[in-house]
């Protein structure tokens, strides 16, 4: 074939299949072990053609047939087997040219000399990704293994149960309360108590492989084959806490009300800690939290309540009453209706239908049924009492942002904006005009391009967001009526383990009074001065006699003592 010249697909394809069938035969496996080896010792001269017959080399045979495809290969004689380019003549009918050409004389193989490769680019690079936190050189691995080897020597039989964990975790130079996952991650959940060498082999792993804090929390605390802790994770130790925490010794006697108490403060966990909204916490959002800063404070601070970011009981405790005054039939279950009576119909109805459709909630049994559990209903209070934080933001962008493009548009905020102009109208109220709060809106947010006005600016530009989303979501009718739970100052707990029936209804009477004081106190600021353009035209109808508490005063009923008899677990009174 002429040099240059490119085979056409069919016969390249009948080259290939010639070549392969070749390169098959043993005697050209022979052959090409042969040259494989002169190559390798270059010194030895090369056979010439009057020495012995080539290996690989075939006989030659009388001229065949053309083959099928229009391609005589035995009329045109080509380059022998050692040319793989000139594997079209068929190996059967070669001609012996390779033996021919070799007999010439004898020549040394020359090996070419390899030049050392530069370096790869990435060799100069320091390491900078740690997942597991970054390596320490400090930590003697060997001396920490020492010292929790002694401490569990004191226990009989070298084994430590639950309330000698205590002293192993110091020995390890955890925080106190890490005594749980430290148990628990040894598998002394099956047997009651944790043996020194499995102790120690664990810790050891941990040692190796886990460089920071995070890292170790949730490898004690992740289920195997994971490397996040999901919601279920946090139980065992949230329980432990629940056991053997002085600020919550009262709860010893109630243990009904463990599981409310740890689904609270887990959902509290996931609204601050899980950022990226996925359900899974992992240890680079572990390590940019504070969480495990507030579990170490768990041992130093003897009042629970003090720890308001994660554990107080008593933000516990308005969460759990709020929700028990919606669910009227104490199913744990609350649906449209049932919230929307929050805060006085506070709430506007299409955004209580956003919250239904699963924007900002999970569970598809309860989605199905249309309603929301009390861990979704941790979440909406949360955000509704504060609207500057992170995921306050994002909770209500989600579900103002209809279509899910992640910007809100000015059809989306006429949208919620028109059910709130209907509402003042039925107070014979006049509405602001959508154009005229829109350009308040404007002003409040302050975009800082074109691009971040209401044709799409996103959570992450949004200022004084508390103000903003009030406009589109909720309607106060009365300054009392705004949540506001960092005003509540409830002291459920701090009077010892003694809990009634009556306790609910005296602390609701004495948060009563103290919101009445306060709002007759003069100077006292209640609330943020700035209104959304929607509470300026309810400004004027406030009067300290409007107000009301966050907990609605009790009724001529409130000294009955409803729960006299006995209840499930699924009817709980408020503590």
């Amino acid at each position: 074939m002429p040099p240059g010249k490119v085979l056409q697909p069919v016969l390249k394809m009948k080259v290939d299949e010639l070549f392969l069938y070749w390169l098959s035969e043993a005697s050209t496996q022979r052959m090409l072990q042969e040259c494989l080896r002169r190559i390798k010792a270059p010194g030895r001269d090369l056979p010439t053609a009057g020495d012995r017959e080539l290996p690989g080399a075939w006989p030659a045979a009388p001229l065949a047939a053309p083959r099928p495809g229009g391609l005589d290969l035995a009329a045109t004689p080509g380059p022998g087997p050692a040319l793989p380019l000139g594997a079209a003549s068929s190996p059967r009918n070669a001609p012996h040219a390779r033996g021919t050409r070799r007999s010439a004389g004898t020549r040394v193989v020359q090996t070419r000399k390899e030049e050392p490769l530069p370096p790869a680019s990435s060799q100069s690079i320091p390491t900078f990704y740690f997942p597991r936190g970054r390596p320490q050189d400090s930590v003697n691995v060997d001396a920490v293994i020492s010292k929790i080897e002694s401490t569990l020597a004191r226990f009989p039989h070298e084994r430590a149960t639950m309330g000698d964990m205590g002293l192993v975790a110091k020995a390890c130079g955890c925080p106190l309360y890490w005594k749980g996952p430290l148990f628990y991650g040894a598998g002394g959940e099956r047997t009651g108590s944790v043996s020194v060498h499995k102790f120690v082999a664990m810790w050891r792993k941990i040692l190796q492989n886990c460089h920071d804090d995070a890292a170790k929390f949730v490898h004690l605390l992740m289920s195997p084959g994971c490397n996040y802790l999901v919601q279920d994770d946090f139980v065992p130790f949230l329980q432990d806490v629940v056991n053997t925490h002085p600020g919550l010794s009262f709860l010893k006697e109630a243990s009904e009300f463990h599981s409310r108490y740890i689904t609270t403060v887990i959902q509290r966990i996931f609204y601050t800690v899980n950022r990226s909204w996925s359900g899974r916490i992992t240890c680079a959002e572990l390590r940019r939290s504070s969480f495990l800063q507030n579990v170490a404070l768990l041992e130093e601070e003897a009042d629970i309540n003090q720890l308001t970011e994660f554990f107080s009981y008593e933000h516990f405790y308005v969460i759990y009453c709020k929700f028990w005054e919606l669910d009227t039939d104490h199913d744990l279950l609350i649906d449209a209706h049932d919230l929307a009576r929050h805060n006085d119909h506070a709430i506007s109805s299409k955004m209580i239908d956003r919250i239904f459709s699963g924007a900002v909630t999970r569970g598809r049994k309860e989605q199905k049924e249309g309603k929301i559990s009390y861990a979704d209903f941790v979440w909406f209070l949360i955000s509704e009492e504060d609207k500057k934080t992170p995921t306050s933001i994002e909770y209500w962008f989600r579900c103002m942002d209809l279509d899910g493009d992640g910007a809100l548009s000015m059809f989306e905020l006429e949208y919620f904006y028109e059910e709130q102009c209907r509402r003042l109208d039925s107070m014979a109220i006049e509405a602001l005009p959508f154009q005229d709060c829109l350009c308040q809106m404007l002003d409040l947010v302050k975009p800082r391009s074109e691009g971040d006005a209401p044709g799409g600016h996103g959570p992450g530009i949004l200022r004084n967001t508390n103000v903003y989303i009030q406009t589109y979501t909720a309607l106060y009718r009365s300054a009392g009526t705004e949540p506001n739970l960092k005003n509540v100052h409830l002291r459920a707990g701090r009077g010892g383990s003694h809990l009634s029936s009556q306790h609910f209804e005296r602390l609701r009477r004495a948060d009563h009074l103290s919101a009445a004081d306060s709002a007759g106190t003069p100077g006292t600021v209640r609330f943020e001065a700035e209104l959304s353009p929607v509470e300026q035209k309810l400004s004027a109808l406030r009067s300290p006699l409007a107000q009301r508490p966050f907990f609605e005063a009790p009724s001529p009923l409130g000294a009955v003592d409803l729960y006299e008899f006995a209840c499930g677990d699924e009817d709980l009174e408020p503590l």
